[in-house]
């Protein structure tokens, strides 16, 4: 087997000429920072949840089987430079855009900070090391997909959101957003990638309020302790400035959160245990 490149979480293997290896880690990042602290168990959650979205959902996908509590192996496929990010409510990166003009929404819509938007959003991004939003012209324009790709992508992007937010509510959550990946596999768009809780945020339903951050059971907990201790805002400031951003230590208390609620989240949704 040989070794591909690392990612931010997971480790690329190539198997054989027709299949990769994903073996998923315990690292994190947030704002594209990569931290030097683990989150225990973090990787197994992210395995066992990809092979539950991967078998549990009604679309063609990449994924071929589990191989260990941390590893899966999937298809090789030639992926589409575009991350499919669906919203389903104002939340997020979406207020500050929305203030600012770049991006327009209903007349109708709440622009109460975690109000549910009047249907799911597709905002679409580029793939890359800082993904920067576009729309449909933006993409098309970039030669990023072609136009009956796109309208494929954002069909199918707001379906498996539904069918995601629909199983969250079963059991108790609310799935705000999701962001999701396809590729081309024997000239077809399939599902890609992974998905699990670095790729959506999660709310509890019953803790859900209105105009305030909300409790989360994805890695936003991270983002949320970074926002409120001015870090995201000094990151900012190394990136123009020129320099790579430094990462601080992560407490204690907030790495145990975060693998508690990754692992809650695991149990609750899926039914299953770990």
């Amino acid at each position: 087997m040989k070794f591909l490149t690392s990612g931010k979480v997971k480790d690329l293997y190539e198997k054989d000429e027709n299949s990769l290896l994903f073996k998923f880690s315990d690292r994190v990042s947030a704002y594209d920072v990569k931290f030097s602290q683990d989150i225990p168990k973090k990787g197994q959650v992210l395995c066992h949840f990809a092979e539950f979205w991967f078998n549990k959902l009604d679309v063609s996908n990449h994924f071929i089987k589990r191989e260990s509590e941390t590893e899966i192996s999937v298809k090789k496929m030639i992926m589409i430079p575009m991350e499919c990010v669906v919203r389903g409510y104002f939340y997020g990166s979406l207020i500050g855009r929305w203030k600012n003009g770049s991006i327009q929404l209903p007349e109708n819509t709440d622009t109460t900070m975690a109000a549910k938007l009047t249907k799911p959003l597709f905002d679409p991004t580029t793939k890359s090391e800082h993904d920067i939003p576009i729309n449909k012209t933006k993409a098309l324009e970039m030669k990023l997909v072609s136009e009956e790709q796109y309208v494929w992508l954002e069909k199918t992007s707001v379906d498996i959101y539904n069918q995601m937010a629909t199983i969250a509510d079963d059991a108790g959550f609310i799935l705000a957003d999701l962001k999701l990946e396809f590729g081309i596999l024997d000239g077809e768009i399939v599902l890609g990638d992974s998905i699990g809780p670095d790729e959506y945020r999660l709310w509890p339903k019953d803790s859900h309020s209105l105009g305030k951050i909300q409790e989360s059971y994805d890695k936003q907990i991270l983002r949320d302790w970074l926002t409120a201790n001015g870090y995201q805002k000094q990151f900012e400031n190394e990136r123009n400035d020129g320099k790579e951003p430094t990462a601080p230590q992560i407490p204690s208390e907030i790495i145990e959160t975060i693998t508690n609620r990754y692992v809650v989240a695991y149990e609750k949704l899926t039914g299953l245990s770990l």
